[in-house]
Order: structure tokens, then C-alpha cells, then sequence
């Protein structure tokens, strides 16, 4: 008892209960279809998540109930409300094959996160993800949600959209049972994504970094909804179009690539 009250720390794990409780919240929206409002809270539940860990690295107070407990409020907040939100959205109408793929999703998160916890007990932080991280995987979801504005004109907020975007929603709206399974795919897929962990904002960054961030914020204050979804679909897929590139690369050079191997 004595060792899990010494691996409590209150900051970070406040930030793990909201990420928790947002990702509740969320579930309790979409059950009275305020979709975009629980869109809304996962993105709350994102923010927290990356404050948690971020917070613990910095104060040098991360521990094992700070990692099991991300790790069940990750599988509330991107697995079970996702999911949740998405049933109620879309998946309700197709009878047992929503049910199907309403639940490949929840699994495949719980397996991803687990599969995580197995490969973060070395305590470091690694520049790559084997696989696509259960938040990136929600927010591909909820940021739909979010810029498809028709779905509930009464919930909706008023902002500027992307027409040629927005047109294209009903397209994804159509596709999103596949998107989900393609989704779970990437969660369970040993594919490298690259983590934001390692990145350290206190070190000199390249004028040009520096003004791809801002042009970044300027078009997300203009076009939230938009621009969240473009963001989340790209991390989405930049771990497939690295892998194709890699693939054929090997295909191209396999002698380097041998080369290399009897080197190591």
C-alpha cells in the first residue's frame, strides 16, 4: 500500500481523470446526439492526455499507476467513446455488422494500448510508434465529425468551412464503417508513426519550422473543424506512405540494404 501511495503523483494524474472524464462526457453526448459537442469533448480529452505524460517527463514524476492508469483512460476516451459516437452516428443502421465494427475498434485499441505498455517498460522515448497511437486514431473520427456541419445544424458551431472539404464529407460519412476497420488495422499494424515525445520545444528551431507553425495556427483559427481534420487524416496516413516509400526502396537498392544488415 505504502508503494502505490509513493507512485501517485496529483498533477499528472488530475490531467489522466480529465482525459477520462471528457472521454465520458463524450459517450453521454452522442447518446443525446449532441455529436459535434462530443466531438468536442475527445478533442479535451486529446489535450489532457498529451499534457499528462508531457507534465510527468517534466516534473520527473511518471510511475507505473501514472502508465496503467493513462492506459484505461486511453481505452475510455479513444476506444469505448470513438466507438460509442460513431455507433450512434452511423454504425446503428447496418444491424449486426455495425455492432461488428463498432467492436473491432474497441478491441483493436485495447489490444494496441496494451501492446504499448509492453514496449514503453523500457522508459524511453522512442521517436516511433509501432503502430497508429489510439488518439490519432480518434481524432481521425471526431474530426469528421466535427467538419461534417450538417450532421446537426442545431449543435454545430458557426465558422468558415472548406467547400471543396465539406463536399466531400458525404463521401467519408459513407466510408466510415471501412475507414473504422481500416483504422483498427493501423492500431494492431507494427507500422512506424513518428511520437511526439521526443520533441523538445526549448531547443532552436529553423525559420522555416517556425513559420509552417504559425501559418498552421492562423488556418486553425479560421477553419478549426477543417484543419483538425486534415491534420489527424495526414498523421493518419504518413505512417502508410512512409512504409510504401521504404518498401520500395528495398525493392530498389536491396544491396544497401544487405550491406547494411551485415554490417549490424
Amino acid at each position: 500500500m505504502k508503494d502505490i501511495r509513493r507512485g501517485i503523483y496529483i498533477i499528472p494524474t488530475l490531467f489522466t481523470c480529465g482525459n477520462m472524464t471528457f472521454g465520458f462526457l463524450a459517450m453521454l453526448s452522442s447518446m443525446n446526439g449532441f455529436f459535434t459537442r462530443a466531438a468536442w469533448f475527445l478533442i479535451c480529452a486529446i489535450a489532457c492526455d498529451m499534457l499528462d505524460g508531457r507534465i510527468a517527463r517534466m516534473t520527473k514524476t511518471s510511475s507505473e499507476f501514472g502508465v496503467q492508469m493513462d492506459s484505461l483512460s486511453d481505452l475510455i476516451s479513444f476506444g469505448l467513446a470513438p466507438a460509442t459516437i460513431m455507433y450512434n452516428l452511423v454504425l446503428n443502421t447496418m444491424g449486426t455488422t455495425g455492432i461488428a465494427v463498432a467492436v473491432v475498434f474497441v478491441l483493436s485499441s485495447a489490444l494496441r494500448l496494451a501492446k504499448f505498455n509492453v514496449l514503453s517498460q523500457d522508459g524511453v522515448a522512442h521517436k516511433t510508434f509501432a503502430g497508429l497511437p489510439t488518439p490519432a486514431s480518434a481524432g481521425v473520427i471526431i474530426s469528421f465529425v466535427l467538419s461534417y456541419s450538417l450532421l446537426n445544424p442545431a449543435d454545430a458551431l458557426t465558422v468558415k468551412t472548406i467547400p471543396i472539404l465539406m463536399n466531400s464529407m458525404p463521401i467519408f460519412f459513407k466510408a466510415m464503417p471501412v475507414v473504422m476497420l481500416c483504422l483498427s488495422f493501423l492500431m494492431v499494424s507494427n507500422i512506424p508513426y513518428w511520437s511526439f515525445k521526443t520533441l523538445n520545444f526549448s531547443k532552436a528551431r529553423s525559420f522555416r519550422l517556425v513559420v509552417s507553425v504559425i501559418v498552421m495556427i492562423v488556418l486553425a483559427i479560421a477553419y478549426p473543424q477543417n484543419i483538425l481534420f486534415i491534420v489527424f487524416l495526414g498523421y493518419a496516413l504518413s505512417g502508410i506512405l512512409s512504409y510504401i516509400l521504404r518498401f520500395f526502396l528495398r525493392k530498389r537498392h536491396p544491396v544497401d540494404a544487405k550491406d547494411k544488415n551485415n554490417e549490424n
